[in-house]
């Protein structure tokens, strides 16, 4: 099956916007057997949608386009293709009481032109959207199938996933079985590099790595008719998983750093406390994105200034005059303290330069000491981070994460 990926946005053309919806669906659709064979992206514009449109129609079995469902006057993507095949705009009463419910649940304000969303084809197919208003739309036209997709990437995505894939491989009629490994502590090309073998040479099944800061997700992909054969294929695969990267996998999911290790911190009831200097908060912050994260974190601490260090984590001056606010032994300082203010079973401590100034020979940019009490015991990691501020401040996080996974492990194995 040939299938072509339509991106309409203007923000997309000129550079705005980073498409990266169309990088997920190649992907994606590779893996699930289609032949991506084009990639188009057309601005707000009705003339030269309808012609891509046309174009994709003659040339692909399978049309997706992202974007232009919204409900402003450039969005037009379904006004298009509903003109070009002749098909009526009919308003869905279950997508309008979604729709108005919505607003009501956030307290927003409802605008009239928010129930152009509500208008679908007639004979299309609604596909949810559970994160945005726009929903999705399926329509099959002299055998070919064209699906419209919202445009921002996590409405998307969720909207591919749990109502695009099921259709598509119940149409192959084949099963599609993936596993997934998500790794910390680890670069995406350092990963690949201990796949190379297999990437290099894969058929069936076939490997993609996927990278976001601080984490490597691998996704292995059997297809086949024989669910017990493909899943014999795929032990085999996960054999090697395991012998390569036993000290980086922290999850066999999609599921985040962070995600696995407040839901570890939480199901284990460890309390936790952070004391942070050249991260501001990050971590805290990331740690309070968790529902349910109030039951065992308390305490956070922006101890950014040597006065707060030693006013609120009683950190000795003469340790800050000896070795400086960066340094092992603040970092000690600073969690052992901590532990004791908070009553915390565990605590982070984080001091580093994060840049762009203020780094010297003996201590460089980007220098950043971890420290993590618990049970007992004080790990103190020293860390060389490249980048500029904001960078060495998320990877210090994704660091002291990926630290606590392990600490936590290894002292309950």
């Amino acid at each position: 099956m040939k299938c072509e990926i339509i991106c309409v946005g203007t923000e997309l053309l000129v550079g705005d916007t980073l498409n990266t919806n169309v990088n997920y669906l190649s992907k994606e659709l590779s893996h699930l057997g289609l032949s991506v064979c084009y990639h188009t992206t057309v601005g707000d514009n009705p003339k030269r949608l309808e012609e891509a449109v046309k174009i994709a129609f003659e040339r692909s079995d399978l049309i997706i386009t992202t974007g232009g469902l919204g409900p402003t006057q450039d969005d037009l993507t379904k006004e298009v293709i509903a003109e070009l095949f002749n098909r009526e705009l009919i308003q869905d009463e279950k997508i309008k009481e979604e729709l108005l419910q919505y607003f009501t649940n956030r307290e927003f304000s409802f605008t009239p032109n928010n129930l152009k969303q509500t208008f679908v084809p007639e004979n299309a197919e609604v596909l949810a959207n559970p994160c945005g208003t726009a929903p999705g739309i399926l329509m099959r036209e002299q055998g070919r199938v064209i699906i419209m997709l919202p445009g921002p990437p996590r409405e998307m995505t969720r909207v591919f996933d749990e109502d695009v894939v099921p259709l598509i491989t119940q149409k192959s009629k084949q099963l599609v079985i993936s596993r997934y490994y998500n790794l910390s502590d680890i670069g995406e090309s350092a990963a690949e590099d201990r796949l190379l073998d297999l990437i290099d040479t894969q058929t069936n099944p076939t490997i993609a790595t996927y990278a976001k800061m601080g984490e490597v997700l691998v996704r292995i992909t059997a297809n086949g008719d024989d669910e017990k054969a493909l899943n014999t294929l795929l032990d085999q695969y996960e054999a090697i998983m395991l012998e390569r990267f036993e000290e980086n996998i922290f999850t066999f999911s999609k599921e985040s750093l962070r995600e696995t290790v407040c839901k570890l911190l939480i199901e284990k009831n460890i309390s936790i406390a952070t004391a942070e200097s050249c991260t501001g908060g990050l971590i805290a912050s990331q740690l309070t994105e968790q529902a349910g994260i109030s039951k065992v974190f308390g305490t956070g601490i922006i101890s950014y200034s040597n006065q707060t260090k030693m006013k609120l984590l009683n950190v000795r001056k003469e340790t800050l005059d000896k070795f400086g606010a960066v340094s092992e032994e603040t970092a000690r300082e600073m969690c052992e303290n901590l532990q004791k203010i908070a009553d915390a079973e565990l605590a982070v401590s984080v001091t580093g330069i994060a840049g762009p100034e203020g780094g010297s020979a003996e201590k460089p940019v980007g220098l950043v000491y971890v420290g993590i009490c618990y049970k007992g015991k004080t790990q103190i990691t020293k860390c060389h981070f490249n980048g500029e501020r904001k960078m060495v401040q998320i990877k210090t996080a994704n660091k002291v994460f990926h630290l606590i996974r392990k600490t936590v492990i290894d002292k309950n194995s």
